[in-house]
């Protein structure tokens, strides 16, 4: 599996979002599954197969977040830089629009409603190794677009 590049914070998180669902998710889940299994006919009991799919999302996802943070590379924040790349917060300008910001990010931690852009989407891949001034090309699955880069820290 490919390294997942994440922030110390995206690192954090998903740490923290590991520790709850050992502990307290677990425990939440055993205990729905105790109670229904005591409620009486197994088969058709809606309760207890809720209880079954909520445990297999549960170990699904804490195997998911094992294997992502075994495979993590902490990006190290080093201020300004030159060239764009994973950690980098850059300043970009298509045509007339307004400028927007985004930081890269691996897939894990993007979330472009909140200006966190994955290296793997097209414009993140796009703007790879440029650098403030660059016109870049972006093609994307509604079309090519270009964009300049105002600003990269």
């Amino acid at each position: 599996m490919p390294p997942s590049f994440l922030t110390q914070q995206g690192y954090q998180k998903l740490l923290e979002e590991l520790e709850y669902l050992r502990t307290v998710k677990r425990q939440e889940v055993a205990a729905r599954l105790h109670e229904a299994m005591e409620g009486g006919e197994l088969i058709e009991d809606a309760e207890y197969e809720a209880a079954k799919n909520e445990q297999a999302f549960v170990e699904g996802r804490i195997q998911e977040l094992e294997i992502l943070l075994a495979n993590a590379r902490v990006i190290v924040e080093t201020g300004n830089m030159d060239v764009i790349q994973v950690g980098a917060t850059v300043t970009i300008q298509e045509g007339d629009n307004e400028p927007e910001v985004y930081t890269i990010v691996g897939p894990a931690e993007a979330s472009p409603r909140h200006g966190r852009i994955s290296n793997e989407s097209p414009l993140g891949r796009a703007l790879l190794d440029h650098r403030a001034g660059d016109t870049v090309k972006v093609d994307a699955p509604g079309g090519s677009f270009h964009v300049k880069v105002i600003k990269v820290e």
